[in-house]
């Protein structure tokens, strides 16, 4: 079953040099989306230029709120409360969607499962010279300026499991049906800083009873590398997704309802 209009969701936090270049490959998508969000978890005003000048090429929602350390869930959340389409796809504004990404997650699309799509990786050194629109591809990998291959390529076939797997669950390349994300009431706010999130909500929705369709060689995006992340509410964070696990649990007490309904 085809959405019948999809809602693009952009998470985004001070990197206006790769959200630039992700709304670049947004411009050249060969189906667009409906609607596009950015939700944006406090950036400061060289991130709000970037948005001013795509939003005169593309239409976009900026969803902003206080810098007050990372809270992804909760923009994510208000985000979600103001989606139109019946069908969601979340992308990390680190990463840069192929010109096709739109389209193969509306053919992805299933009833009673989710898609979890992969990421290849641009190494840092070149970031800076990678354009979507104009870098070859091929040429990078061999160059080993992109890494992960198999995961670059857009292959004559998709390879899909359909699975209820942990391995491989990661936020920056996902599609859902709005109402299966309403049923679990979006992401959990509990998670305080980086890690588990992700996993969560995947988890949440394996416990509703949808499973991922696990995609390679179609919805393909290009992670801009970085330095990693302040990672010191790790173990708490896999701590409550490991309560997620073990419970069973379908709902979030805090996510994205309070919002619909404020």
């Amino acid at each position: 079953m085809r959405p019948s209009q999809i809602s693009l969701i952009i998470s985004t936090y001070q990197r206006p040099d790769a959200l630039d270049k992700l709304l670049r490959g947004v411009a050249n998508q060969t189906e667009k989306p409906g609607q596009i969000l950015i939700a944006d978890d406090g950036s400061g005003p060289a991130t709000r230029n970037v948005i001013e000048q795509w939003n005169k090429e593309i239409p976009l929602r900026h969803v902003w709120h206080e810098d007050k350390g990372f809270r992804k869930t909760i923009i994510l959340n208000k985000s979600l409360a103001e989606i139109r389409g019946d069908y969601v796809v979340l992308l990390d504004g680190d990463c840069v969607p192929h010109r096709q990404f739109i389209a193969d997650h509306a053919l992805l699309a299933e009833r009673n499962f989710w898609v979890q799509g992969r990421r290849c990786f641009v190494e840092e050194s070149f970031v800076p010279k990678f354009d979507v629109n104009k870098t070859s591809i091929a040429s990078a990998i061999m160059a080993r300026q992109i890494t992960g291959w198999p995961k670059a390529i857009r292959w004559p076939w998709a390879s899909i499991a359909r699975n209820t797997g942990q391995r491989g669950i990661i936020g920056c390349n996902m599609g859902f049906w709005r109402d299966d994300l309403v049923a679990i009431n979006g992401f959990d706010e509990d998670y305080i800083g980086w890690g588990g999130e992700d996993s969560d909500l995947g988890t949440r929705m394996y416990n509703l009873g949808r499973p991922r369709k696990f995609v390679y060689g179609r919805a393909i995006v290009y992670h801009l590398n970085h330095p990693p992340l302040d990672r010191a509410r790790g173990k708490a964070n896999f701590d409550r997704l490991a309560e997620t696990i073990r419970s069973g649990k379908v709902q979030c007490e805090r996510g994205m309802q309070q919002y619909i309904n404020a």
